[in-house]
């Protein structure tokens, strides 16, 4: 019974997606991702309040397995030299591509749909993109003081451009899902985190 539970809910997260990418968030009712599934209002209810908390359980979601990929041995003060470090960007990175390229739906929702929905949502990304780059910064804070960073690194910029440079990654994997136009992308990311930012 709870199997058929999760079940249901996922294919009606997945049928809104579909409709939200063929007509639009705005232009998509309750009736459309309804009878594409071919059940009741009533049943979509047991499971979302409105349209809008799917999207708000897509990114609650999404926001779990990210930071469940930075837990432990990658947590921002787990590398205590250059090569742990190096390992670390190589495990986040394959987490964060898996996370972020397994399911386009996904990026392509908060990307370009997210925040023309309304203002508690477009604050809500905003804090997502604030906490990446809290969450950087301390990887690079760590670096530094431990002595394996640049001492003159300003982390808190050379966050944000890390922020940047993955979401510009994400956009390009949109565009080119190749793996291996992802994997070479990934690679001169990972080179750039660690050659831009090591101390010689």
């Amino acid at each position: 019974m709870q199997r058929r539970k999760a079940e249901l809910r996922r294919d009606i997260i997945d049928t809104a997606f579909a409709c939200f990418a063929e007509k639009g968030y705005h232009a998509t009712g309750i009736a459309d991702i309804a009878g594409r599934l071919g059940i009741g209002h009533g049943t979509f209810y047991r499971y979302f309040t409105n349209k809008r908390d799917i999207i708000d359980h897509v990114i609650d979601d999404l926001s779990t397995r990210i930071i469940e990929a930075l837990g432990t041995e990658n947590a921002p003060d787990a590398a205590t030299t250059l090569d742990e470090y190096r390992a670390q960007i190589d495990r986040i990175g394959a987490a964060l591509t898996r996370i972020l390229v397994e399911d386009r739906r996904v990026a392509q929702l908060l990307l370009f749909h997210a925040t023309g929905i309304d203002d508690e949502l477009t604050a809500r990304l905003y804090g997502l993109l604030d906490t990446a780059d809290a969450l950087t910064a301390g990887y690079l804070d760590h670096g530094v003081e431990l002595g394996y960073l640049r001492t003159d690194l300003d982390t808190a910029n050379t966050a944000r451009a890390v922020t940047g440079m993955l979401l510009a990654a994400i956009l390009h994997g949109l565009r080119r899902p190749e793996e291996s136009e992802i994997t070479a992308l990934n690679q001169a990311i990972r080179r750039l985190l660690i050659d831009g930012v090591r101390r010689d």
